[in-house]
């Protein structure tokens, strides 16, 4: 496990999560995921660190209103959010990683549009 550091594209808000140098990210279909280009780097509380920021974040929640979208209020960006899938965690955007830390990255492409099919048990196990 190494230490990445990220953040939206004003610098506004900034993070440190803790991940291996070669990262597993989901991309996934659905409507919020493929208009924003988010590939899901989903870590436990405990490996992520927001490090300056907190003001700026914005809420968004939309149809069952349990993730919680975080945007910079200044730049629209979304570099992480606490997910549906693990409510307990954060999923950071990989593509808000800075550069330098990801030896490499392997994309794993996850069916969000059909949620309920896909994951009819829920989701929330970590790596």
């Amino acid at each position: 496990m190494i230490t990445h550091r990220g953040g939206c594209h004003c610098g506004r808000v900034r993070f440190e999560v803790l991940a291996p140098a070669r990262i597993e990210v989901e991309e996934c279909n659905c409507s919020i995921c493929t208009k924003a280009g988010f590939l899901h780097l989903i870590v436990p509380a405990e490996r992520f660190e927001l490090i300056s920021g907190r003001e700026w974040l914005q809420s968004y929640r939309f149809n069952t209103g349990t993730a919680d979208h975080l945007f910079c209020r200044h730049c629209g960006i979304k570099s992480f959010y606490v997910p549906r899938s693990h409510p307990d965690g954060y999923s950071v955007n990989a593509r808000c990683l800075d550069e330098g830390t990801v030896d490499s990255m392997t994309v794993i492409p996850i069916d969000g549009r059909n949620w309920e099919k896909t994951f009819p048990a829920g989701r929330g196990e970590f790596d």
